[in-house]
C-alpha cells in the first residue's frame, strides 16, 4: 500500500508540472496575491475528484462517449483564446505589480475563471481519469485507494507552492516590462494550446 501511495505522488506530480494553461493562471494569482488559498484549494480539490473518478474506473465510460472529448476540446480551445487575448491586451498597458494588485479582478471572476481552466480542459480528463484511472486498475482494494490519495496529495503539494512560492518573484514583477514578459509569455502559451486542442 505504502508503495501505491508513492508511485500514485510521483506520477501525478510528473503529470501535473507540465506548464499548462491551469498552471499559468495559478502562477499570475500568485503574483497578484489575490484568492490565492481559494484557487490552489479548487485546482487541488478538482483535480482530486477527477483522480477519484479515475481510481472508481470512470475513465471507460469516457472513452464510450467519444463526443463528449471533443466537445470540451472545442469548448476549451475558445476559452483559452479568450482568455489569451486579455493577456495580450494587458500586456499593451503594462503595470508594476503593485498597480497589478490593485487592478486584480474579483473573486467570483477568479474561481470562474479557474474552473474553467481545470474543466474546460480535455488533457485533464485524460490525465486524470483515463491514464491514472487505467494505471490505478493494476492494484486492488486498500492499494488503488493509496495510489489515488498519493496522486491527488502531489496535486494539493505542487498549486500551494506554486501558488505561494510565485510571491518570491514579486521583486522581479515591480518592473511593469517584467509583468509585460509575463502577460505575452501567457497569452502565447494559451493560443498554443488553443492551437494543439484544435489540430490535435
Amino acid at each position: 500500500m505504502h508503495d501505491a501511495a508513492i508511485e500514485g505522488f510521483f506520477l501525478g506530480l510528473s503529470l501535473i508540472l507540465a506548464i499548462g494553461a491551469q498552471n499559468a493562471f495559478v502562477l499570475r494569482q500568485g503574483l497578484l496575491r489575490r484568492h490565492v488559498f481559494v484557487i490552489c484549494c479548487l485546482c487541488a480539490l478538482s483535480d482530486a475528484i477527477l483522480i477519484a473518478a479515475g481510481v472508481a474506473g470512470f475513465g471507460a465510460l469516457i472513452e464510450r462517449l467519444p463526443v463528449l472529448p471533443r466537445i470540451m476540446t472545442w469548448l476549451g480551445a475558445a476559452f483559452l483564446l479568450w482568455y489569451g487575448f486579455g493577456r495580450f491586451r494587458e500586456a499593451l498597458h503594462p503595470q508594476a505589480l503593485h498597480a497589478a494588485e490593485r487592478a486584480a479582478g474579483s473573486l467570483r471572476a477568479a474561481v470562474t475563471t479557474c474552473l474553467a481552466f481545470t474543466w474546460l480542459n480535455p488533457h485533464v480528463y485524460l490525465d486524470t481519469v483515463v491514464l491514472l484511472g487505467g494505471i490505478a486498475s493494476r492494484f486492488a482494494g486498500t492499494a488503488r485507494v493509496a495510489f489515488g490519495t498519493g496522486a491527488a496529495a502531489a496535486s494539493f503539494l505542487f498549486f500551494f507552492v506554486l501558488g505561494y512560492g510565485a510571491r518570491l518573484l514579486a521583486p522581479w514583477f515591480a518592473r511593469p516590462n517584467a509583468w509585460r514578459a509575463l502577460d505575452v509569455g501567457v497569452g502565447a502559451t494559451m493560443w498554443l494550446l488553443a492551437g494543439k486542442l484544435v489540430l490535435g
